[in-house]
């Protein structure tokens, strides 16, 4: 059996930062207490809404079963998302895909 993949958007400046740091720590954790992922089938409409203007993004693919700091399933917005309580272990990321927006300037996922 694979391991359960979570998603997570970031800018590549992000990423470049954790990767300097040792760990994956974006302010979410400090204002929230948590970084926000997603399961495959939501991250369209987490890009569209959260990131779309922003550039240089990349979709951390994570295994759920690396990821050290507490993992938990909580409701928002009428779905449930997981959420990482806690700076992310970059050996947890086992793919980096880069996202690039279509003509109409939305992002589309799968690409």
């Amino acid at each position: 059996m694979r391991p359960e993949k979570i998603y997570h958007v970031c800018q590549i400046e992000d990423w470049r930062e954790a990767q300097k740091q040792g760990d994956y720590s974006p302010p979410s954790v400090e204002t929230e207490g948590f970084i926000h992922f997603s399961r495959a089938e939501q991250v369209e409409k987490v890009v569209n809404t959260f990131y779309k203007d922003l550039p240089h993004l990349v979709l951390l693919h994570t295994e759920e079963d690396k990821i050290i700091p507490e993992l938990k399933w909580e409701e928002s917005d009428g779905d449930i998302f997981p959420h990482v309580y806690g700076p992310l272990n970059l050996d947890a990321v086992v793919h980096i895909e880069v996202l690039l927006p279509g003509t109409s300037g939305l992002y589309s996922y799968p690409q």
